[in-house]
Parts: C-alpha cells; sequence; structure tokens
C-alpha cells in the first residue's frame, strides 16, 4: 500500500494513472554527442537524444545537468547502462516526445575545466550558455525544462534564476534550498563523514579512479570504464585531457570547513559564502513564469524537506507544486516500516511527466485541478492532499514532566531532570544520513527499539484515540549546560503497544545558535529560523538556563490508539555528528515545570 497512488482521493488522477494514459510512442536511439564552448572557452561536453533521432520536428526539452557523469564508456560486448545517473529521464522523457540534453558539469565527466565549489556560481552561467545553444538548434521548439536528483535538482534552480526566456518549468527533486544548513551543517552541526565520502566520489569519478568506484554501487560494475567521449574525439584524447584537468578540482572536506557558520566567507573571496551555491540566494532572479515542482520524502537527508518546502513558500511563482513522500534520498526506498513489501514504486517521474506535459508540451492534463500539494501520511498509510503548508492549523502540546514523563497538563512545580552527554551514543547506520553520502541503507531505523532505550526519554500514557500529526513538531528545552556548548538531538518516537519503538522524525540543534531571528524574504519558513551567523554565535552561560527552541524535520504520521509518544534527547550522535564541545560531554539540566517549562509542540488539525 505505501507506494500505491490510487487509494484514497489525493488526486483526482492518479500519477500511476497519468502515466499509464501516456505510453511511449517515440524509439530512444544512440545520442549524438559534442563540445559546447562556454563564454571563457571551457568546452563542456553534451549528450543528446531525440525522439526516433528526428533532428527535422522540434521539441521541447528537458535538460540534466550533472557532475555525475553525464555517459560512461563501456568494456566492448557488455550490456550495463551507459548513464547510470541520467538513463531514467532518457527513457521517460524521450519516448514521449521530449528532447533531452545531458551535460557534464564543468570539471566533471568529459567536460575541461575545473570545480572550484559545490554547485559553483561558474557552473550557473554555464547553464545560460548551454540554454542558449539549445534554442539556437533546429529541433528545439523554443521550451526548455529541467529536472533532476540532488545535485541536479538545485542546478534546475540555478538555471531558472539565470533568467532565461526559454526555461518554462523546473522539477528540483530531493534537492537544497541551502546547501549549508539542509545538508551539511543542519542545526548548525556539521555531519562529520558527508564531506569525506562525497569527496571519494569526486575523487573516484572526476579523476577516473576506477578502483574508488567500487564503494558506490550507482558505479561499481567494472565494465564502466570512463567518461564517454564525444563524438568527433574518436580516440578519447581529449576526454583523457579533461579528466587530467579535473585534478585540480577543489576537496569537500577543505572547502567545507572553511564555513563554520552560515555567513562566514572563503578568506580568498570575501563575497563568496554558502549562499553562493544554495538556490536561496538567487530567488530574485527567477522569473515568476517559471513552472516549479519540487519533490522530496520523510527521511530525506538532513534537511532536504526543509529545503523543499521553503522554496514552495518563497517563490512567488503562479504554479508552483510540492510532493513529499515516504521516501529517503532519491525515493530508492519507501522507509514506512509498514510499507507493503509487493507493491509497484510510486512513478514520481511520471508525475513529472505530467508536470512538463502542462508546461512545456502545453497539453491539457488536468493538473490545474489537483492540490498544488501532496503528502504521505506514514502509518496511516494513505496519500493526502493539501492547498497550503502548513496542511493542518492546530497544534498539542506535552511538557516534560517528573518520572520523565510528558503530560497534556503543564507541571506547576517547578523540576529538573540531568543527562549526561554520551559521546558513544548513535543513531546506527540505516538512518536518513547515509543515502546522501551514497551509502546503501534499506531498513531505516530498523534497531530504533534498542537504541532508542539507551536515550533520556519522556513519554505519554497510551493515546485514547488516533493521533495524526503533518509538519513541523516544535521542542522548546530550558536547559543550563556545565559547558559553554552543547549539541541537542532531540528524536521523536511512536513506542506501539508491545513496546516497539518506531523512528517518527528528528531535529538537533547546536547550542551556541540558540538565537532565533526573523526568516528573510528569500528564505520563507513557518517553524523556528536562526541566522547561524557568526555575529549571533553565543556561548552558554554555563550553569544558567537558556531556552532552545527548534523544530524537528517534517513529517506526516499518525500515532494509533494505545501507541505512546517519546520525545528522547542525546547530546551526541557519534555515528554522524562532530562532538560538541570536543572531548567535554556537558552535563544537562532539563528544566520542567513553572515559568521555565520545557514542552513539545505538535502539528495537529483537519488534514
Amino acid at each position: 500500500m505505501p507506494d500505491r497512488d490510487d487509494l484514497g482521493s489525493a488526486w483526482r488522477i492518479p500519477p500511476s494513472r497519468y502515466l499509464a494514459g501516456r505510453p511511449a510512442e517515440f524509439s530512444v536511439g544512440k545520442p549524438t554527442s559534442l563540445y559546447v564552448a562556454m563564454a571563457d572557452g571551457c568546452r563542456l561536453a553534451l549528450d543528446v537524444l531525440l525522439p526516433n533521432g528526428d533532428a527535422g520536428r522540434r521539441w521541447p526539452t528537458v535538460l540534466i545537468l550533472t557532475p555525475y557523469v553525464r555517459r560512461f564508456d563501456v568494456t566492448a560486448g557488455s550490456n550495463v547502462e551507459p548513464s547510470p545517473n541520467s538513463y531514467r529521464y532518457r527513457d521517460m522523457f524521450v519516448p514521449r516526445g521530449y528532447a533531452v540534453v545531458v551535460v557534464d558539469a564543468r570539471g566533471t565527466g568529459a567536460s575541461f575545466g575545473t570545480r572550484d565549489s559545490f554547485r559553483s556560481p561558474r557552473e550557473r552561467a554555464d547553464y545560460k550558455a548551454i540554454a542558449d545553444w539549445i534554442v539556437a538548434q533546429p529541433w528545439s521548439d523554443g521550451r526548455i525544462g529541467a529536472t533532476g536528483i540532488s545535485y541536479l535538482g538545485a542546478a534546475c534552480d540555478f538555471l531558472a534564476s539565470t533568467g532565461h526566456p526559454a526555461v518554462k518549468a523546473i522539477a528540483p527533486l530531493f534537492a537544497v534550498w541551502d546547501t549549508w544548513a539542509d545538508n551539511y551543517y543542519p542545526g548548525g552541526m556539521l555531519i562529520k563523514r558527508l564531506a569525506l565520502v562525497y569527496d571519494e566520489l569526486m575523487l573516484a569519478l572526476d579523476h577516473d579512479r576506477r578502483d574508488l568506484r567500487q564503494q558506490f554501487s550507482y558505479f561499481a560494475n567494472p565494465a564502466l570504464q570512463g567518461p564517454m567521449p564525444v563524438d568527433d574525439d574518436r580516440d578519447g584524447s581529449l576526454a583523457k585531457a579533461a579528466v587530467q584537468e579535473h585534478l585540480a578540482n577543489f576537496r569537500m572536506p577543505d572547502f567545507m570547513t572553511e564555513f563554520k557558520c552560515r555567513d562566514d566567507a572563503l578568506p580568498y573571496d570575501p563575497a563568496f559564502t554558502p549562499a553562493s551555491f544554495s538556490p536561496y540566494n538567487y530567488v530574485d532572479e527567477i522569473p515568476r513564469d517559471v513552472a516549479v515542482y519540487a519533490v522530496s520524502g520523510w527521511t530525506d537527508g538532513a534537511g532536504y524537506a526543509n529545503g523543499t518546502l521553503s522554496r514552495y513558500l518563497t517563490l512567488p511563482n503562479a504554479h508552483k507544486r510540492v510532493l513529499l513522500g515516504p521516501w529517503d534520498h532519491g525515493a530508492r526506498v519507501n522507509s514506512s516500516p509498514w510499507r507493503a513489501k509487493q507493491e509497484p514504486e510510486f512513478p514520481v517521474l511520471g508525475e513529472v511527466l505530467r508536470f512538463f506535459d502542462q508546461h512545456l508540451a502545453g497539453r491539457d492534463t488536468g493538473l490545474a485541478d489537483e492540490d498544488p500539494i501532496h503528502y504521505f501520511a506514514v502509518h496511516a498509510e494513505e496519500w493526502r492532499s493539501a492547498k497550503s503548508w502548513p496542511p493542518v492549523t492546530g497544534s498539542r502540546r506535552f511538557y516534560l514532566a517528573p518520572n520523565r514523563q510528558l503530560s497534556e497538563a503543564q507541571p506547576n512545580d517547578a523540576a529538573a531532570d540531568e543527562v549526561k552527554a554520551d559521546f558513544t551514543a548513535g543513531s546506527g547506520t540505516q538512518t536518513r544520513y547515509e543515502r546522501i553520502a551514497g551509502i546503501d541503507a534499506t531498513h531505516y531505523y530498523n534497531d530504533w527499539s534498542e537504541r532508542s532505550a539507551k536515550l533520556a526519554g519522556f513519554t505519554t500514557p497510551p493515546l485514547e484515540a488516533p493521533l495524526d500529526i503533518a509538519g513541523h513538531t516544535v521542542v522548546s528545552l530550558w536547559l543550563a549546560s556545565s559547558e559553554p556548548d552543547a549539541a541537542i538531538f532531540a528524536y521523536l518516537s511512536e513506542i506501539e503497544a508491545d513496546g516497539t519503538a518506531r523512528y517518527v522524525t528528528e531535529g538537533v540543534l547546536r547550542a551556541i545558535h540558540r538565537a532565533e531571528a526573523e526568516p528573510p524574504r528569500s528564505y520563507r519558513t513557518t517553524w523556528p529560523w536562526r541566522t547561524f551567523a557568526r555575529k549571533d554565535a553565543k556561548p552558554m552561560p554555563v550553569g544558567e538556563p537558556q531556552l532552545l527552541k527548534f523544530a524537528l524535520l517534517p513529517v506526516a504520521w499518525r500515532f494509533v490508539k494505545g501507541s505512546r509518544l517519546r520525545l528522547s534527547l542525546s547530546g551526541a550522535d557519534a555515528d554522524h555528528f562532530v562532538q560538541t564541545p570536543h572531548g567535554r560531554p556537558p552535563v544537562l539540566k532539563l528544566l520542567s515545570g513553572g515559568a521555565q517549562a520545557s514542552m513539545i509542540e505538535l502539528p495537529i488539525g483537519g488534514t
């Protein structure tokens, strides 16, 4: 049931039914490959795939901008897929009447140049040049859309922000809005292995290190050779020369640690901050007539769902949509514990096809009659729709109470509960953080009962009726720390009647970043926001209670009758985050009752 979209009434036309009515009409054929020169002379490699290979007709174009090799050369006689990062887009859109153009980003694949940043502003300028090239081709009808997962998805935002008039629709899938907070520093805390593992992936692909590719399942097949040379590079010498230039690419661990705070700049380029490689920085340059469809999942990395929602809340564009499923990063896995074993996969690209059919191909798809937001309620195991975010308007509070209870009644008397941070505690190796580092995860939080039992937990009595939440749960913790800094990890769980603990969601905040602020116009939220700026970072006054109010990552979830809610708190996640503060596990005094009542606020209401 979890991957079914045709149960309930969330859609007038479910994506699977729409896709069934749009069968393939054209063949894919062999791509044409060539170099296109950028304004500075750097040559980018790209593939062009036309329906039936027909350059005599004009087609709308779907543009895929990737740093993960547009196409590999393969061992002779092998039938391995040469485009593991882009074949799904090819096979969805070309047979249904779209030209697909796949580009090796500057400093990657068979393209020349070097990468000076993660999602470099130089790449953004390249995207406009690529769009210019596309509309000048005889097979182009002058309309361009873009889509892709993760890096490719945020590249869609960058493309739209060039203001190119041919760009009519973008579908950023599982993509950040703020690279710093949505990906590398959630809550101001550095994910320690992410930069290291991503660096290994960069070396494996950009440097054509086939020995390193073995650890990444998408690129591990030994029949995949180096990046595919363009058609005129018959001996592959140009592709090899391009790879040599890539040896000068930036290195992620060195680069990302330049930005301890969100307003930190490169010491050699004071104008270059994390905003420079984040889509929100360019929101005012995205034309309002561009249609936008953003997709994410409830276990999509460190904060990609936040990015998807902030994009939706921020953009003033008339045609914008959101899809939030029970998925990990890229919808590789449905992470609901109650997912069915044999159900078909949700056709994410089928939904993107309908979107492009409406806004690129000019088809009447009925999309305008659908609600702009669709989301999946876990444990209810059903899709729901909404006209705005958040989809609920009410809230329900539970207070920390004596004997580690969560109580709907606020305790009158002040009390305290002491928790010492355990720097060995971790959330495991089957979590939301593995997939964004390219590490396989298939059974999410399957050991959560054992892990959460080791944490300080505050639990409600059994629910007398089902409780549905949808949106951001907010925790307000009054605490005093024995150290001038601390990390607070908060986990929400459903404790079933038999005692099984189900991970629902989590949030984290570094205590020095506790000061809240109003979100700027370029970065709208409906949950507590903070600058994470160096000037606003303040050490904790040792032993003095401070309020830490922050949101857990969004989710829609049904707690069933008889289950209990549990808020678990920890001072560390040794499996994913750096120690805070280094070598000084703080003792945290959590206050409850009276004027400093710690609590959790759940988003509830009509769904």
